[in-house]
């Protein structure tokens, strides 16, 4: 609780980026701070996100992922 209080603004940013931290008193957990949920986003706000992307081209995509990873396995 000392360390929450001391450093809270740390602590928050941490949070707000995505980290879970769990708050303990004598070494006992008593709280998990977590991010919340972002916020759903207008189907015609996705629409125009997705309409903007470049094509794929399945044949380099495929090439990439060999590339990558291992697919002998």
């Amino acid at each position: 609780m000392r360390d929450l209080r001391n450093r809270g603004g740390e602590v928050l940013d941490l949070v707000a980026a995505g980290e879970e931290v769990r708050v303990t008193r004598d070494g006992r957990p008593v709280a998990l701070l977590v991010p919340t949920p972002r916020q759903a986003l207008p189907v015609d706000v996705l629409l125009a996100r997705w309409s903007r992307l470049r094509p794929v081209d399945p044949v380099r995509f495929r090439h990439d992922i060999d590339e990558l990873f291992d697919t002998s396995l």
